[in-house]
This record gives C-alpha cells, sequence and structure tokens, in this order.
C-alpha cells in the first residue's frame, strides 16, 4: 500500500496592521487613564467625563469610545489602584516580625496608598456618578484578596493564642469582619477635614489593629496623634 503523507500545512499570516492599530489602541487606552487620574486628582473625585476630557486636552466623545461610559473609566482607572494598593500591602506584610505587626504594617500600606490621592480612591470606589455618599462598588477582587491578605496574620494570632480551633468556621468569618472595619475607617478617616485632632496614617493603623486584636477596653482614651507624638 502506498504511504499517505500529510499535507504540510502553514500558519496563517498574521495581520501586520491590526496587530499595530490593537498596539496603538492599547497605548492610547493606558495614556487617556493617565490622563484620567491626573484630572481626578487634580479636579476632584466628582469631576464629569467632559472635565476630565478638557483636562486631558481631548473630547469626552474620545473617552465614550475607549470607556464606554463613566462607569467604565472608573473601573479602568480602579484596575491601576488595585495593581498600586495590592503591591504595597504585599510589600509591607512581608517585613513582619508577627501577626500584629503584619497586619499593623498593611493597614499602614492600605492607608498611605489611598492617602496619596483621596480623590482618585473616592472616584474609582463611587458608586453612581450622581449619588453622594460612602463608596459602595468593589474595585474588582482587590477587596477579596484583601481578605486572603488579612486572613493570614489573622488566622496565626488566634490559633498561637488558643482562642479557636484550627477548623472553627469563625476563622473564615474574622477576617472578612476585620475588612470591613479596615475600609469603613479608612474611608472615614480619607474624608476628614485635615486637623491637628485627627490621626496620622501610623497612629490610625495602630488603632484599627488595637479594636481587632484587643477590642474596645473599658477605658478609652483619646486616639493619640502625629501631633501629640512630637
Amino acid at each position: 500500500m502506498k504511504a499517505v503523507h500529510p499535507v504540510p500545512t502553514t500558519a496563517s499570516p498574521v495581520d501586520g496592521r491590526s496587530a499595530r492599530w490593537e498596539s496603538h489602541r492599547e497605548q492610547r487606552r493606558r495614556t487617556l487613564i493617565k490622563a484620567a487620574r491626573r484630572a481626578v486628582h487634580r479636579l476632584g473625585a466628582d469631576a464629569s467625563m467632559e472635565d476630565i476630557a478638557a483636562a486631558a486636552g481631548t473630547s469626552k466623545s474620545v473617552f465614550y469610545r475607549y470607556f464606554g461610559d463613566k462607569a467604565g473609566l472608573q473601573k479602568a482607572v480602579g484596575e491601576v489602584v488595585i495593581a498600586q494598593l495590592q503591591g504595597a500591602i504585599v510589600a509591607a506584610g512581608r517585613t513582619a516580625r508577627g501577626p500584629r505587626e503584619g497586619l499593623v504594617n498593611m493597614v499602614h500600606a492600605y492607608l498611605t496608598t489611598a492617602q496619596t490621592s483621596p480623590n482618585v480612591y473616592i472616584f474609582v470606589t463611587s458608586a453612581t456618578d450622581d449619588i453622594p455618599g460612602p463608596p459602595t462598588v468593589e474595585l474588582g477582587g482587590f477587596f477579596d484578596a484583601l481578605v486572603t491578605l488579612i486572613a493570614t496574620p489573622l488566622r496565626r494570632y488566634l490559633l498561637e493564642d488558643g482562642a479557636v480551633e484550627e477548623d472553627a468556621p469563625l476563622l473564615g468569618y474574622w477576617p472578612v469582619a476585620a475588612l470591613g472595619l479596615i475600609r469603613s475607617v479608612g474611608e472615614h478617616w480619607l474624608r476628614a477635614a485635615p486637623s491637628p485632632e485627627n490621626p496620622d496614617a501610623a497612629a490610625m493603623a495602630e488603632q484599627v489593629a488595637a479594636w481587632l486584636f484587643d477590642g474596645l477596653p473599658t477605658g478609652t482614651a483619646p486616639l493619640s496623634t502625629h501631633h501629640e507624638r512630637k
């Protein structure tokens, strides 16, 4: 029987123009995200698409073309914020010498990173364009990732202290509850008017850790502030 040899196939040629267009489009998108972030930082979290576009030196139709609507732009800017926050928090946790210090370091990293531009942080966590109030939209998977990050030091602390058993359901609930406290306190702290009476990021991180690890003491003393510690 005569051998049948397979017919060699060739890969479909890559459309060079399409690849260049996609690369150009992605570069343009990144440029618009950076411009939007700078505009929000300067103009405020309630900046309109028209304001953002004007600050970027283009038209709002360009932003609509790349992001669909303001929510799409918020999500795109939020992805950049997520990456920075996660990087800072992971690095902070690695330098800790114990569970409590790990939590303090991570909360401090969260606060200081968000504090670099409260306007941008609020912009990417705002629920809608028009309804005022505290942020309610999750930054993608960031807060889920933060639960995992803070679960490690809390789990170690609770197990070492003998407060719970290895398979206790509370080990799963406590990090979620802790995150609610961290996020609520952090966002309230970001919105607080500048004042010598307000704690700085370091004092706030220590206080949050005290609430989580120690609970509320019977004779709660006022928060120490950077101003008072000098």
